[in-house]
């Protein structure tokens, strides 16, 4: 699989396929991902750096929603296709539609906006949580399990993820509650480009979204017969910070009916700093 950050790194960097013919056109790779599926975060960030590219260099995307259409395959490229929809004094709206053999996967809409001044306040990061440093690695969590998606989880992925308390790839240990908290960066040193932070915040506010939907019934990964699959993303970023430093990403679930589950979700900096917000609902299957 070679290094993951470079993976990341590839997949992000979109190829100008539409500079023939005038139209804002881009081609990407597919990740390789266990079950063959495409990763909704990758391609919600690779839509979000097409987007970018076709906005003025002083702004900045604030805010996204996304639809997942339909599962990508990894054996294909992506192809993103970007509607200038709008230019104004102060923002910039783009759509971005992503495809698969003229098929769309996914249908994005993204704000981009100046730097400017204005009222600031900040929902508090919680406090009296352990370090990230204190609290074991995937990879550490998972390195016994001889099995391909344990150990593509453990080492394959761009970013190290370290729950506080228990991990529930195998068993939900302890009380059952919609809500957890995970710390999180990237596994080496990006970029110091802030429109890439902000991609690759995105980019890994996927793997953990839903986790507390999971958590409050008692449902691990590895439930047989358990199907899991993004069916909206939405995500308003606040203040820049570096996705290859720690961040804390504390996510609650306030409703689950109709295989559907609803998660919320903020990242802080380790400074406390809230950098993003995140509400995602997925399609969350149990057999009975």
């Amino acid at each position: 699989m070679g290094d993951p950050l470079s993976g990341l790194m590839a997949a992000l960097d979109l190829t100008d396929t539409g500079a023939r013919t005038s139209e804002d056109i881009f081609t990407g790779p597919s990740q390789w991902m266990p079950g063959g599926r495409v990763y909704g975060g990758q391609v919600l960030a690779q839509s979000l750096v097409a987007a970018n590219r076709t906005v003025a260099s002083d702004r900045f995307v604030h805010s996204m929603h996304g639809y997942f259409l339909r599962p990508g395959d990894v054996n294909l490229p992506i192809t993103f296709s970007v509607d200038r929809i709008h230019d104004g004094r102060s923002f910039s709206t783009r759509r971005t539609q992503a495809y698969q053999d003229g098929l769309p996967i996914l249908s994005m809409i993204a704000s981009f906006q100046d730097v400017d001044a204005g009222l600031e306040h900040q929902a508090e990061m919680p406090a009296d949580l352990p370090d990230p440093e204190s609290l074991p690695s995937t990879a550490e969590v998972l390195a016994h399990i001889d099995h391909p998606v344990a150990q593509f989880w453990a080492t394959e992925r761009a970013f190290d993820i370290r729950h506080v308390g228990s991990p529930i790839y195998l068993a939900v240990e302890g009380e059952r509650v919609p809500h957890q908290a995970v710390w999180m960066r990237a596994v080496g040193t990006l970029p110091d480009d802030p429109a890439l932070h902000r991609a690759a915040i995105a980019y890994a506010s996927d793997h953990t979204i839903l986790e507390p939907v999971l958590r409050g019934h008692g449902v691990p990964w590895t439930a047989p017969g358990l199907k899991v699959a993004s069916l909206d993303h939405a995500m308003w970023w606040h203040r820049d910070g570096r996705a290859d430093e720690w961040l804390l990403y504390v996510q609650e679930s306030p409703n689950s009916i109709g295989g559907r589950g609803l998660s919320f979700g903020r990242v802080y900096d380790r400074g406390g700093r809230l950098l993003a917000s995140v509400a995602q609902e997925g399609m969350v299957r149990v057999p009975a």
